[in-house]
This record gives C-alpha cells, sequence and structure tokens, in this order.
C-alpha cells in the first residue's frame, strides 16, 4: 500500500494471511471476515497516523505538532507575533528553521521567500579607478537620522506594494481571516537576519515598495 489505507485493504491482507483448507474457506458473507475487516479499521487507523506523522515533520504541512514546531524554533519571537492562520504560523516556522545563517543575497531572498515575500536587492558598489568609465562617481552620502551613511553601505531591498496571503481552505480554520496583508514582518527579520552576521551587520536597509 504506497498511500492511505483502508479497513478493505487490512481486511484483504489478513485473509490472505489465512491457513489454507476445507477448515477456512475463502466465500464472502462469513463472521469471521467482519471480525478481520474490524481488525483492518485499527490497522488502517495505525497506517494512516503513520503518514500524518510524514506531513507533520514539514513545519510548511504540520498541523498537530506546529505547536511543537514554534516551541523548538522560539516562536513567536520578536519579529513574527501572533499569527492570525494556521498557514501563516507554517510559513513563519519554515523560515525561522532555514534561517540557519549567510551572507549572499539568495539566502536573504530565500529567507524572505518562506515568508512569502518576493524580494530584490540591490547594492550600490563604491566608485574606484578600476570602476567602468561610464560609472558614476559615488552622490553624497545618504543622511539617516543625521548620521552620514556612505551608499555603498546602503542595500536597496525591493517587494510588492502588499504582500496578500490568503486562507488555505484546508489547514485553516473557520474563524481565520480570509486574507492577512503588510510588510512589517518582511521588515524585521530583513533586519535580524543582517545584523546577525558580522559581515552584513554594518549595512543600512532601505526598503522600496512598488508593482515594478
Amino acid at each position: 500500500m504506497g498511500g492511505r489505507a483502508t479497513y478493505q485493504d487490512y481486511g484483504a491482507t489478513l485473509r490472505a494471511l489465512l491457513p489454507t483448507g476445507e477448515a477456512w474457506p475463502r466465500m464472502p458473507g462469513l463472521l469471521r471476515d467482519d471480525l478481520l475487516d474490524a481488525l483492518g479499521e485499527t490497522f488502517a487507523r495505525i497506517h494512516n497516523r503513520a503518514l500524518d506523522l510524514i506531513e507533520e515533520a514539514d513545519p510548511r504541512t504540520a498541523v498537530l505538532l506546529l505547536p511543537e514546531w514554534e516551541q523548538a524554533l522560539g516562536l513567536p519571537d520578536e519579529c513574527t507575533g501572533q499569527a492570525e492562520t494556521v498557514a501563516e504560523r507554517q510559513r513563519r516556522a519554515h523560515a525561522k528553521l532555514i534561517a540557519v545563517g549567510g551572507d549572499t543575497f539568495e539566502y536573504f531572498t530565500g529567507v524572505a521567500a518562506a515568508l512569502g515575500y518576493a524580494i530584490t536587492i540591490a547594492e550600490h558598489p563604491a566608485a574606484t579607478c578600476e570602476s567602468h568609465c561610464e560609472s558614476p562617481l559615488d552622490p553624497d552620502d545618504l543622511v539617516v537620522g543625521g548620521v552620514s551613511m556612505p551608499w555603498c553601505f546602503v542595500i536597496d531591498i525591493g517587494a510588492p506594494t502588499e504582500t496578500i496571503h490568503e486562507l488555505d481552505c484546508v489547514a485553516g480554520g473557520c474563524d481565520e481571516p480570509l486574507r492577512i496583508w503588510g510588510n512589517q514582518l518582511l521588515e524585521c527579520v530583513m533586519r535580524r537576519e543582517f545584523r546577525r552576521r558580522r559581515t552584513t551587520r554594518h549595512l543600512f536597509l532601505r526598503f522600496a515598495y512598488g508593482d515594478a
């Protein structure tokens, strides 16, 4: 049995294991078959629960073990807060699980994608004597809170104006909102992840939202 099982599947398996001979007739409708089907219901339930455990081993599909995943990952944390839907909790748990370290743009975009955000990341390389002759020279520093910030330390993160997460009709509950949106989670997680790396914690993140 490759997929989910029924009591008929295990009832047939148990009948196939019976001894042979005149004392063990195979005609349908015997009381013995009802007993084997009843036993098969227990085996089928155990079989299907084992398949459920495979789903629960991944936070993206976990429901029953989702609270255990959240506890192991330290959720909710300073960025996530209390998620409104099961699907949102699954996304946040998966994003926290894969946020194991990295300082490449691919790593940061992957963490954002796990949260449900499609982002772009751009940097402002400093002009050097090896730059192309048509490359612009460094403009005036960006001033943030009265502090001058060289552009080579500025990272632009682009995202859609609104990222809308729809209700998961399978895992979601009847009391959950049909849609949730907002970018506060994205900004908090990105700032946290950049601060965690020695090679990126000095960078200033600037967020821009639009449909382009």
